[in-house]
Formats: C-alpha cells, structure tokens, sequence
C-alpha cells in the first residue's frame, strides 16, 4: 500500500518543483527517454517516477534476459498477417535496438553473452521444420542485408545430443542471438541516468491530472500533486490503466529457476513451440518460461502470480524433454506482466497537448526498448 503523505517545503522544492518532463514508469523505455530527454535538453528538470515501492512494476527486471530479434517460425507466424516490409522492419529495429543497448550500457554493464539463439522441433513437427528449411534461404538473405552476417540460421540438429534433449528431432540456430542479465541491465541503466541529473522515486503511483493554463498538475496516490510542464507514460501493459482509450492488453509471462545443476550441458538461449516456451542457462541454473497459450484469458491479468496448471507444465517440460534424466530443484517462480495488442507494434504518440506515451512492447521491450525510449524523449522535446 503507497503511504499517503504531506510534502515538506523542502521536498516540494528540491525534488517537484519546476519540473520539465515528468516520465511515467522507471522500466527501460522510462529511463531510456529520460537519458535521450536530459543529452538533448541538459538544463531541463527530467523527474521519473514509478509505483513500484523499490524496482520497476512491472517487466524489466522480471522477464527472461534474452537479446533475441526472432526466431525463424517466429517470423514466419508474423508473416502470415503482415507483409514482408513490415515484418523485416520489426527485425531490423530490435537488431538496431539490441546494438544500441550494448553501445549505450556496455557488454559488461549488462552480462551480455553471445552464445546463439535455438528453436526446437519436437518429432511431431517435421512439416513445420521443413517449412523453416525451405524459407531459410530467404531469411539469411533479409537477415544479411539488415545485420550485415552471413547465414544466420543454420540447421544445428547434430547438436541435440550434445544438449541431451529427449523428444527432439530438429534444431534450428540463430548464431547473432544472445542473452544478457537483466538485473544488471538495469542497475547500470539506472545509475547512468541518475548520474546525467535526473531523479528516479519509487512508490509513487499517479492517479489523474488537470490541465492548467500553462502546465499539468498531476494527482498521485500519495496525497500531493506535481506541476509539470509535460508528462511522458512509459509503463507499458499498464498504460490502459490511465489511458483507458489506448489498444494496450496486459499477458502474464510466468517463470522459474532451478538450482545450480552440476555439469550443465545446455548452454544459450531456446524457444519452443514458435516460442510459447523459452529457456536459457543463467550460469549452471536453467530458466524455464512460457506456458501463456496454456490459458490466453488466465493470463490476461494485471495480477502477478504463478498458477498450478502452468508451472506444472513447465516443470514437466524440464522434466521430460530439456533436462531428462538428471535431478534438478526449482529454486524460484515469478511472473511479469507483458504490453500487448492485436500486432507486433509498439504506441508512441501524444495524446493530448502535453502528454505523450510510448507503450505495448509485445515482449520485445530488451530489444526495442533502447530505440523506444530515444523516440519518446524526441517526441516529448
């Protein structure tokens, strides 16, 4: 529950007086915007506030860590209801996006590791694998001319025992893919931004506004209301909450850990089932998530949380098919909350005279999030 509070003169002053930019949500687009917002307008008064009582609400810190821009049924699914500009175009962005990233925190600042990216093809889905097959070709091509790397996507089923998988007949490699540590990622982030001048609160919820002559004053939860020039919303899935006109769905994505494993074998990041399930190391421990197309409407919740019905089904997964034969422990579960709509395209826009939003990252808010936040701060200035 957020503490209803009355400011001090001081706390008026020093932290909500005279702000400039007032960002919604301390994710990654947050506090990208406030990073590209304050190296463009230095002098401006950026403050970034998030309901959360000490980390961002709602999927920064609380998804898989993968650096991915697609897998190939992945796309091929996103082909059968766009074009192909403009599903090349989504690639191309979280290509640029993911670089961006590296470039702006550094490898090291975000335990960045490039050990490639798997799809695996279960013994019944020969059909599917043969489509991938016949469309690779093309792909590497499209691939190529956006990223600059040859032959992409490699067939790598030879390796499937190296992995020690059961019940898979083919695998697919993307060799550009990655995975990083989110929790790292936005530790750094959050110390570059504060280190450029601008103020990050947490536990502080924004319920309404009114629009003044000449400024916005902002209504929190906590009892007081911030005067501000503009005000950006960032906080992706939960945007509708105060935009309710805005296209913006929440998905719950749950997740588990296990212990360390002792000789672990599997090693990058993998998705299953066109990527309804995704799976990585994280060192000698297995991060296991997925299992939204077990329950479309369950998990279109606001709500965090884990269910019986998915968390089962991913420990059999574990079980039988990623981990067969060996002991393992689940040492941790937990959900984040995903911004979704009716396609794979993301809201930047202003929807009144000084308010902007940049939300519905469709899960892709590691790879795009960099780019989005940038766009943002320039939509804003």
């Amino acid at each position: 529950m957020i503490e209803n509070i009355s400011l001090s003169f001081w706390e008026q002053q020093s932290y909500f007086e005279g702000v400039d930019l007032l960002i919604v949500g301390a994710g990654i687009v947050g506090l990208n915007a406030a990073r590209a917002a304050k190296e463009l307008k230095p002098n401006w008064k950026i403050l970034v506030v998030d309901r959360g009582a000490f980390l961002p609400y709602g999927a920064s810190t609380r998804n898989a860590g993968f650096a991915c821009f697609g897998s190939m049924t992945e796309l091929m699914d996103d082909l059968k209801s766009n074009s192909e500009d403009q599903v090349f175009s989504l690639v191309e962005k979280r290509w640029k996006g993911l670089l961006k990233l590296r470039a702006v925190l550094g490898d090291e600042n975000i335990g960045y590791e490039e050990r490639g990216g798997y799809e695996l093809f279960a013994e019944m889905e020969d059909l599917l694998f043969d489509s991938c097959f016949d469309e690779m070709e093309k792909f590497n091509a499209h691939l190529k001319s956006l990223t600059g790397i040859e032959n992409v996507y490699q067939i790598a089923s030879p390796q499937i025992k190296e992995f020690g998988f059961h019940g898979i007949k083919h695998l697919i490699k993307n060799k550009a893919e990655g995975q990083i540590d989110t929790g790292k990622m936005m530790k750094s982030l959050l110390a570059l931004v504060r280190s450029l001048g601008v103020e990050v609160l947490n536990g502080i919820e924004i319920k309404s506004w009114q629009e003044k002559e000449n400024y916005l004053l902002v209504e929190t939860g906590n009892g007081f209301a911030i005067p501000v020039q503009q005000m950006l919303i960032t906080t992706n899935a939960f945007a509708k909450q105060l935009l309710p006109d805005l296209n913006v769905q929440p998905g719950r994505a749950q997740v588990l850990i296990t212990s360390h494993i002792e000789n672990l074998k599997v090693k990058g990041t993998f998705h299953v089932d066109k990527g309804y399930y995704y799976f990585r190391n994280v060192g000698d421990r297995l991060l296991l998530g997925g299992g939204r197309n077990l329950d479309f409407a369950g998990e279109k919740t606001y709500d965090f949380g884990i269910t019986e019905n998915i968390q089962s089904h991913l420990q059999e997964m574990l079980k039988n098919t990623i981990l067969p034969n060996q002991k393992f422990d689940i040492e941790q579960r937990w959900s984040g909350i995903m911004g979704l709509g009716p396609n794979k395209t993301t809201i930047v826009k202003k929807v009144e005279e000084r308010i902007g939003c940049a939300v519905r990252m469709g899960g892709m808010g590691i790879a795009i999030g960099t780019l989005i936040g940038e766009e943002a701060a320039g939509l804003m200035i």
